[in-house]
């Protein structure tokens, strides 16, 4: 099968294409399930190539938190074909560079080459899919380097830790409540049994997508994946159970104390997301609302907070509507110096509050969508951020075509559409809130925020 699209649209009268270029994305699927994207990009003779699979620390129960992300790691200690470290060292010899990411709805593989090197990535690629060879020793080693990033990312760093356990404190019982790392109690207890049943259980090739954006002909894509992913076996994917958040009754608050320089505010508010959204448009104006707030210098939190009333140090807001499931746009702030965390709380909440009650105007809207539209645009410039929005949208349950609509849907965004969402969803009895309250840095505890901004200082 394939399908073929050219992307089109306006940026404020500005055509998109002349910014981002003209570019055509190319659908395959192989008999085995394996979905193909390819967005041809012939500005340079380079390729992006993104292994794509659907599962992430949303899939997880407890008892096994955060082994996608573990499991990530071992995708690197060596197959039935090649032993340990022999993929990075074939990667680096054709010039390229590789690494992984997981997420709470996806685990993704990427490598940059050469666009002769395309082939180098697929016979990798497909021969870890299928044929990982897990080993005990180096199992057991790679846990305690888990164990170590997790302490060095989260345990050490106090805004992190906060914003770890706010997460867990907003979510009751949805599949986001739990870190994508895991939980350290159940790092400490996986089994090569655990890593062995869930690779089995996912890694294969009717669960995930291949995203290829570079100098490259979508014919000549689709020939060298059906050679390499082609003859692999499908798996029969367990259906999954749904995992539905509790309806929140009201708000929540929580503090967390750590050694820490500053205190720290993370606000969140249970919000819905593009996939299973009721009405389409709400995320649209939810992701407008989030570039009022904080869509550069000039939004409100920047120019009231921060430079005007100079009540925060930072203010920063966070929504991302492209998650499997409904998610939280999230306010984190810093007092500035002489204020307090319930004061800053109070004016965040008081920003909230002029959205509900009066609309934006025409001019405020129309700077923000500029804005909001020009960084999507200028994502254009990077095949890996071209290559990981298609693969995104995919492994979430989206069609990658949803990217397309982007620029369309948020120009098409009112004021009124902005205020309703904010009186629908940023209400106390959606919202979570924690507080960072900082407790001494005594002589011989050292964070990991203390060598940072000693190393700044340097």
């Amino acid at each position: 099968m394939k399908i073929s699209v050219k992307i089109s649209g306006l940026m404020l009268g500005l055509p998109l294409l002349a910014i981002a270029g003209q570019f055509e994305v190319s659908e395959f699927k192989l008999n085995n399930g394996l979905k193909v994207l390819v967005k041809e990009d012939h500005r340079a003779p380079v390729v992006v190539s993104q292994v794509w699979y659907k599962i992430g620390s949303s899939y997880e129960h407890d008892g096994i938190t955060g082994i996608s992300h573990m499991l990530e790691h071992m995708m690197f200690k060596g197959t039935e074909h090649h032993p340990a470290g022999e993929f990075s060292r074939i990667i680096a010899a054709n010039g390229g560079s590789e690494n992984a990411f997981t997420g709470e709805d996806f685990t993704a593989y990427f490598q940059s080459l050469e666009k002769s090197r395309l082939e180098v990535s697929f016979k990798l690629e497909a021969d870890r899919m299928r044929y990982l060879k897990l080993d005990e020793v180096e199992f057991a080693k790679e846990r305690e380097v888990v164990l170590e990033e997790r302490r060095l990312r989260t345990e050490d760093q106090p805004r992190d830790k906060t914003m770890e356990l706010f997460i867990a404190l907003a979510f009751s019982n949805g599949p986001y409540k739990n870190p994508v790392i895991g939980w350290p109690e159940d790092i400490k207890e996986y089994t090569l049994s655990d890593l062995q049943k869930w690779y089995r259980q996912w890694y294969a090739p009717n669960n995930a997508t291949v995203v290829v954006v570079g100098d490259v002909q979508p014919e000549a894509v689709h020939d060298l994946a059906q050679k390499y992913f082609g003859v692999l076996a499908p798996s029969r994917l367990p259906k999954l159970k749904s995992r539905t958040e509790l309806d929140q009754t009201g708000l929540r608050r929580m503090i967390v104390k750590q050694p820490a320089k500053l205190p720290f505010l993370v606000m969140g508010y249970k919000v819905p997301v593009l996939k299973g959204a009721v009405k389409e448009w709400e995320p649209y104006a939810l992701e407008v609302l989030t570039g009022i707030l904080d869509g550069g210098n000039g939004a409100r939190l920047p120019s009231r907070l921060v430079r005007g009333k100079e009540i925060a140090a930072e203010a920063n807001v966070g929504y991302n509507l492209y998650s499997r499931l409904p998610t939280l746009l999230t306010i984190e702030a810093v007092p500035a110096q002489g204020h307090d965390t319930a004061t800053l709380e109070q004016a965040l909440r008081e920003e909230i509050r002029q959205l509900q009650e009066k609309p934006v105007t025409s001019e405020e809207l129309a700077q923000v969508k500029a804005q909001v539209v020009a960084h999507k645009v200028y994502e254009q410039d990077s095949g890996f951020y071209q290559a990981m929005e298609l693969g995104m949208l995919e492994t979430v349950g989206l069609s990658w075509s949803k990217a397309e609509e982007y620029v369309d849907k948020i120009k098409a965004v009112t004021p009124e559409q902005v205020q309703a969402v904010a009186r629908k969803y940023l209400l106390e009895d959606r919202l979570s809130i924690a507080y960072l309250d900082p407790l001494p840095i005594t002589d011989g505890t050292t964070t990991a925020e203390t060598l940072l901004e000693d190393t700044h200082a340097r």
